[in-house]
Formats: C-alpha cells, structure tokens, sequence
C-alpha cells in the first residue's frame, strides 16, 4: 500500500468528500455548493472510480459523496458500486428524490445518509429551499430507515429569525430512535444570507441537558447524548478545533482536488491524470493543506 498522506501540518487525511455534480432540484438560500466556485464539466463515472481507487492506496477509509444533489446524477448507482471493498460510503442529499432510489443505493453499496433538513415546517420550508417540497424529503428519510442506510443523519442549518425554534423539535424527531443522529451546523458565509444563528448558545443548552457527552475525531466535535436522542454540533467557523482535526479532502465536481472547504486558492486538478500523475497529485493537494483557522 502507499504510505498515508500527511500534510504539513501533522493531518492525517483519512476522508474524501466528492462533490458529484451541482446540479440540484432546490435552491436553498445558505447553500455553500462545498465551496465551489464556476465549476466546468463533470467527471465521468470512470474518472471518479479510478480516483477512488488511488484515495484507497493512501489509506483513505471513508468517501462521502455531495453535490448539488447527488441523486441528480442518472449513474450515481454505478458511481457508488464502483467504491473500492472496505471503504464506508456515504451520500449527503436533500432525500426529496431518494424515496424511489434508496434500495438501489443500499444494494449498490451505500452504507448511510445525511439528510439536509432545515425544518418540519412546511412554509419554512418552501422559504429555505425555494419549492414545496417536506413531504418528499420526509419520505425519502422513511424510505432510507427501511432500506438500512442507517444512522440517517440530519443535518440541521441552524438560521436565526427562520428556524431556531424547532431546534427541540429536531430532538425529539430524532428521540429514542438509534438509527437518527441530529447534526446542527453553523451557517457559512458562502451566500448572501444573514441568518447566523447562536449555534455556540444553542450548544451550550443542550451540553447543559446532556446524560453523556462524547468527543469524536472528526473536528473534534462533541456528540451529545439527550434523553434519547443523540446530537452533534457542527460549528467550522473561527474554531481552531474543527481545523486542527480535520482529516478530509475534498473533490469538486469537475475535478479539482480542494484542500480547504474555505479556500479556492489551492485546488489541484486532476482531470486527465492517470497512474502516477494522479498519484502525485493526491500529494501535491495534502501538501497544500493547512489550518484556515489556526
């Protein structure tokens, strides 16, 4: 096996996030679009399992697929099956299309879900995402419960004057269900939506609440245990934690590797690279990486 990739910074990078396309059906007015920037054509299903292929040859144990929203994608089965055996895959979705796809994905390998879900509301709803559209997105969760793509995470933007007070509501979605976990994410400054809300206060309830509390690798984040219900807090902005233990790199959706999720600075592309190039590339973008907030 290649030796694993360190950067200069002591990182060890063990994640891959691959950005499959940014096309979407919805239009969510905090979208971050995993900090791409005027993104040209996508890679192929071929380019993306040869990639996949050489990631695993650095000991990179987990990919997670995103978009836009994957399920946009007609080869997103092809895609998942072509993961390399041992390496846990994952898909970060909207769920509004996944109703019908969920026991295909299962089938073709996929191991669990994140679910972007912002609201219970219905008319919140249409005002985050921009079409009215709850009830998909809770059936493509059900549908995913039955198909075994389990824990389904939530993932919960956290937007002041919109949908703060459904944070209790969240919890108790997810109570006494072990296949749920409830993530709530800081808002990132990647579009013109000024609804930070006080996701530090917010965990600060709840660790006051919590039975048990866990720290995990990923970021360093803590994971909260609520009568029940279990909750982690994502907060990536001026936290020197989330830097400092972040072990992923990420690949946008026509092929550049990105270092950072801050930074569009530093991208290596790797579109036509085969063998030893692509290799190299690899190397080339964990050098790159450094702390955005250090």
């Amino acid at each position: 096996m290649t030796p694993v990739l360190t950067d200069p910074s002591g990182r060890t990078v063990t994640n891959i996030r691959i950005s499959l396309t940014q096309a979407c059906n919805l239009n969510c007015i905090y979208c971050h679009a995993e900090g791409e920037k005027n993104p040209e054509q996508e890679l192929s299903a071929e380019q993306i399992a040869e990639i996949l292929r050489v990631a695993q040859s650095f000991g990179i144990r987990s990919v997670k697929f995103t978009g836009g929203e994957p399920l946009m994608r007609p080869d997103l089965a092809q895609i998942i099956a072509s993961v390399p055996p041992g390496m846990e895959t994952s898909l970060t979705t909207n769920a509004t299309l996944l109703a019908e796809r969920a026991q295909e994905l299962k089938d073709a390998g996929l191991t669990r879900v994140n679910v972007s879900l912002d609201t219970m509301d219905p008319e919140r709803y249409k005002q985050i995402a921009g079409k009215p559209m709850l009830g998909e997105a809770l059936a493509g969760i059900d549908a995913a419960l039955k198909a075994g793509l389990t824990p389904v995470k939530i993932n919960m933007v956290v937007l002041s004057g919109i949908n703060e007070d459904e944070v209790d509501t969240f919890i108790d979605f997810v109570r006494d269900n072990p296949n749920l976990v409830l993530q709530l994410i800081e808002l990132m400054d990647f579009r013109d939506c000024d609804h930070h809300g006080d996701v530090k206060g917010i965990e600060d309830r709840i660790a006051a609440m919590a039975d048990r509390v866990e720290t995990r690798r990923m970021h360093h984040r803590k994971k909260y245990f609520v009568r029940g219900a279990e909750v982690e807090v994502v907060r990536p902005l001026h936290n020197t934690e989330f830097c400092a233990y972040c072990n992923r790199l990420r690949l946008t959706s026509d092929g550049k590797l990105k270092p950072c999720l801050l930074r569009s600075d530093n991208l290596v592309d790797v579109r036509g690279l085969h063998g030893i190039a692509l290799e190299d590339a690899f190397r080339e973008a964990v050098k790159r990486r450094s702390p955005y907030f250090a």
